[in-house]
């Protein structure tokens, strides 16, 4: 008590609906062409694909699972690929993993409700988010109702903290003002996006979650701006791989200067753009790879349904092909077995019941891309 008695501040986020950006030429630059990256790995993926490709769509799925994955881990959240498609069907019991998936919901709601982002759409992100992390069901969705502060070992009170979010009944207005803001059309998309996710975290509406569902607004703006219109772009891939950047510009836009967050899009745009279409082109070759396997399958055996379902779930059991493509018990199991047969498909339980197989090659290759941004995270001369 005697720690925590006297005065502190606590932030009160100034107005950006109507904030005009002063960031000279080179920013501006930098901005447009790390937006026609990033269009232009939107557009790579749909022509390497094809928009009638059926392995598009589960292509989509698990970039957007990276992203999930990546936005979780800058909170030092960390899954595997297979912990993560094992979590995807109630299986494997990795709380981490558990947390991702529910990461994994609030990214599928962002994209789902992008065409319309509003308070509710915000709260609805935050609910997927929560609502499946143990201990926080019941804020899940709503704006907090207490004081929250950021960096102080003493975790009674806010004094000594390195940031204290707005008080409470600042929330509301505040996010409002922050939407206002996103519906802009006078404004480069990416700064858009960078200075609305800043001012986001500088608001802090809930107690829990707010990294995580601040990215996913990105996700959503970006998707309703049309700067990315079929995949999701691992943004949060490229912020991860200099998390004390990122947090440092944030910082630095709570201090008025926005440059530094903007250029961390900019640059995080890029990587996203780079490390994505390496990863495009191997899940590809993985997936053509198990095709020229099942040669010798008949073309209307339920083998074939399954197979691009695997780019986007590379674990998979009997009751999640049924769920998912719609199979009888028997059916599913045939594909299976025929995958198995084939070489595409290796059994990992070793049991007779409650079994699960994978895909030894598309796991393999989201395990060298998570393995990718580690090194690349990791400084200069020293090993990941």
């Amino acid at each position: 008590m005697r720690r925590q008695t006297g005065s502190y501040e606590s932030i009160s986020t100034p107005t950006i609906a109507d904030w005009v950006p002063m960031l000279g030429n080179a920013v501006i630059a930098d901005v447009i062409e790390a937006s026609s990256v990033l269009a232009a790995f939107d557009e790579y993926a749909l022509a390497r694909l094809g928009a009638e490709n059926p392995a598009l769509g589960p292509m989509s799925a698990i970039l957007l699972r990276t992203e999930s994955a990546s936005s979780s881990q800058i909170e030092q959240l960390t899954a595997s690929a297979k912990q993560l498609a094992l979590a995807e069907l109630d299986e494997g019991g990795k709380a981490n993993a558990t947390t991702v998936v529910a990461n994994v919901r609030a990214m599928e709601a962002a994209i789902r409700l992008s065409d319309h982002i509003d308070e509710q759409s915000i709260l609805e992100m935050h609910r997927q988010l929560l609502s499946r992390q143990p201990g926080w069901e019941h804020e899940a969705g709503r704006f907090r109702e207490e004081l929250v502060w950021i960096g102080n070992r003493d975790t009674a009170g806010p004094i000594g903290a390195a940031f204290i979010a707005p008080q409470h009944g600042l929330v509301p207005g505040a996010i409002a003002d922050v939407l206002t803001f996103a519906r802009r059309d006078d404004i480069p998309v990416l700064v858009q996006i960078a200075v609305a996710h800043a001012q986001f975290e500088t608001i802090h509406p809930f107690v829990d979650g707010n990294g995580r569902t601040g990215r996913a607004l990105a996700q959503a703006m970006l998707r309703n701006k049309g700067l990315v219109t079929h995949t999701t772009v691992p943004l949060s891939a490229g912020l991860l791989v200099d998390t004390e950047g990122y947090f440092g510009a944030l910082a630095e836009y709570r201090a008025g200067d926005a440059g530094p967050i903007v250029r961390r899009f900019t640059d995080a745009a890029r990587f996203a753009s780079v490390t994505g279409k390496k990863l495009v082109d191997d899940l590809d070759v993985e997936l053509e790879r198990s095709r020229i396997k099942m040669t010798r399958v008949r073309s209307q055996s339920a083998a074939w349904l399954v197979l691009p379902r695997l780019v986007g779930q590379p674990v998979v059991n009997a009751q999640y092909l049924k769920k998912t493509l719609g199979l009888s018990t028997v059916t599913a199991l045939r594909a299976i077995d025929a995958l198995v047969e084939h070489g595409v498909l290796v059994e990992r339980t070793g049991q007779a019941r409650n079994r699960v197989w994978q895909h030894p090659g598309i796991l393999s290759v989201l395990d060298g891309y998570a393995d990718g941004i580690r090194r690349a995270t990791a400084p200069k001369g020293v090993s990941a």
